[in-house]
């Protein structure tokens, strides 16, 4: 079983302006002239962790770490204002020829799977490859698994505890309600709700109860950011056309991809992996028997270390010796 990379620091951070007033927090570690790989986070505002620039061998790539707008370190904190799916996808490009980088790696879980997904369809001269997991099409039937009539039945107290913050006995228009609160005055009630949609995020993510996984979520700042701007992008369908990364797929033909998906995934359950690998030939298809929705479940992080290290091979980047 493989475990992370050791702990590195980046050897470069800055704050990179884009439109509309919004800073983000960029950070690049490892090799400066190895495989260009950027890691998009999920949420959407989840924000990234030191983790996440260990999944890949620092003597082979170059990790692109940032988070997006309103999110971890970006700023204006847990901001909505022009944040939509096209807003990020015009931030990576800038970011891309920030850099300098021609090609680059996609690193993308959850809602990063669907930016990958919707920037490699946009921009596909400019991606060499795709590194997917815990896939999220963005389509009703996948908000409604876990905002109305799917999840809630495998953690049914924690479904409850989601749903104590909503004053209204109304049930069907979870999101909506949620957020009312988040974008209104009362600042107690806010935060209140905002741990909430984070702590249901983190009970339905790892294979395993995990108390660490519930503490990084819950904690206010990541709890704001994350449940002000997933409401907001899932009460108005994640921006997306119904089916729009599917009726699109013909774009990344050419481009090569691995998929990871956990068995038990309950944010993301894995037939939306399944029916993307059916569209997608090139794509590669791993369901990780014991794996969750989160990246560090054990057998999830060995499946995507294994296919990390595939990665560098296929593009040219020799395994370096222990």
């Amino acid at each position: 079983m493989k475990a992370l990379f050791p702990e590195i620091r980046p050897y470069m951070t800055t704050m990179l302006p884009v439109l509309d007033g919004h800073q983000l927090y960029v950070e690049c570690s490892g090799t400066q002239s190895g495989i260009p790989v950027l890691v998009i986070h999920g949420g959407p505002g989840a924000g990234c962790s030191d983790k996440m620039r260990r999944f890949f061998d620092p003597e082979r790539y170059n990790i692109i770490v940032f988070d997006q707008r309103g999110a971890g370190r970006s700023t204006p904190h847990a901001s909505i204002e022009h944040n939509t799916p096209s807003h990020i996808l015009d931030d990576i490009e800038v970011l891309r020829k920030h850099l300098g980088i021609s090609r680059w790696v996609l690193f993308g879980g959850s809602f990063g799977a669907t930016l990958a997904l919707l920037y490699a369809q946009q921009f596909s001269k400019h991606v060499c490859g795709l590194i997917l997991r815990g896939v999220f099409l963005g389509r009703q039937q996948d908000l409604d698994w876990l905002y109305k009539n799917g999840a809630g039945r495998f953690f049914p107290e924690e479904w409850q505890l989601f749903l104590e913050p909503l004053q209204s006995n109304d049930k069907a228009n979870v999101i909506d309600q949620y957020y009312q609160i988040l974008q209104g005055d009362n600042d107690l009630a806010r935060v209140a709700a905002a741990k909430a949609w984070a702590r249901w995020e983190a009970a339905n993510s790892s294979f395993r109860p995990n108390q660490s996984s519930k503490d990084y979520f819950t904690a206010t700042h990541v709890a704001l950011a994350l449940s002000c701007i997933s409401s907001h992008y899932f009460k108005n369908k994640c921006f997306l056309d119904e089916n729009q990364i599917l009726d699109n797929i013909a774009k990344i033909a050419d481009i090569p991809g691995h998929i990871v998906h956990g068995r038990y995934d309950m944010v993301c359950p894995p037939e939306q992996a399944y029916i993307l690998s059916e569209h997608w030939p090139l794509a590669k298809l791993n369901i990780v028997r014991e794996g969750g929705h989160s990246a560090f479940d054990n057998a999830m992080l060995d499946a995507l270390i294994c296919v990390t290290n595939d990665f560098a091979k296929q593009l040219g980047a020799p395994e370096t010796e222990a």
